[in-house]
């Protein structure tokens, strides 16, 4: 393979620029199916998950061994491998086991659990005593979650949320590699099949600014949340 000028690589960047924005937004795509999911039933199954340990208010040694075992049953499949197992799933959910919105199928069920887990470790962290107090004032179960765990313990899931977000978009580029699009693909078909080092390059490069984007942004919220 012949080695290309720089002003050439730039040249073959600038003419795939439609198709790299499209990869952009099936990555956007995949992630935002992915983390919502994490966020409206993993949040809740973190919460349920602190809550049901010994010395919780609503402690339950059956319940919180089933979803610990749950959680960590999903959690411990590589990705790729929970892919190919939902393929019916996906096709059922979707219609297709191709796509962006067919990746988010798999992303989601790997996404939830793994917030869920970040979630009840961030509630450890939030001190005892503050929820005894709560308990003594009379608060409710429901009272104590919203207006004392989440609200101590807003910071730390900010930065939870933020490794999620990291983590899961080098997932949806590996999805992107079996069918899934976005900027996986791009770099596969034409940074590797195609032998543009160029590409492979670039889009290595994109990545490392959307991590770093997504890290100091969270950085910022959750150093503003924090009251410490």
């Amino acid at each position: 393979m012949e080695a290309i000028t720089f002003a050439e690589a730039w040249s073959n960047l600038v003419l795939l620029g439609p198709e790299i924005w499209q990869a952009c937004l099936e990555t956007a795509l995949m992630l935002g199916i992915g983390l919502s999911a994490a966020v409206l039933l993993g949040g809740p199954l973190g919460v349920w998950l602190y809550l049901a340990q010994p010395g919780q208010i609503l402690a339950n040694r059956f319940v919180a061994g089933l979803l610990g075992w749950l959680v960590n049953l999903v959690r411990s499949f590589p990705f790729i491998i929970l892919m190919v197992s939902l393929v019916p799933l996906t096709r059922l959910i979707v219609g297709s086991t191709i796509g962006p919105v067919a990746a988010a199928v798999p992303l989601s069920f790997a996404a939830i659990p793994y917030f869920a887990r970040l979630v009840e470790q961030t509630l450890r962290e939030v001190p005892r005593g503050v929820v005894e107090a709560a308990e003594a004032m009379g608060a409710s179960p429901l009272q104590i979650v919203f207006k004392v765990l989440l609200r101590e313990a807003r910071a730390g899931l900010v930065n939870a949320l933020t490794i999620l977000t990291i983590s899961f978009l080098s997932y949806s580029a590996v999805a992107g590699v079996v069918g899934g699009g976005g900027i996986g693909d791009l770099a596969i078909r034409y940074g590797y099949y195609r032998f543009q080092s160029e590409v492979m390059l670039a889009m290595v490069l994109l990545l490392v600014v959307v991590v770093q984007i997504i890290q100091l942004g969270g950085n910022y919220l959750a150093a503003r949340l924090d009251k410490r």
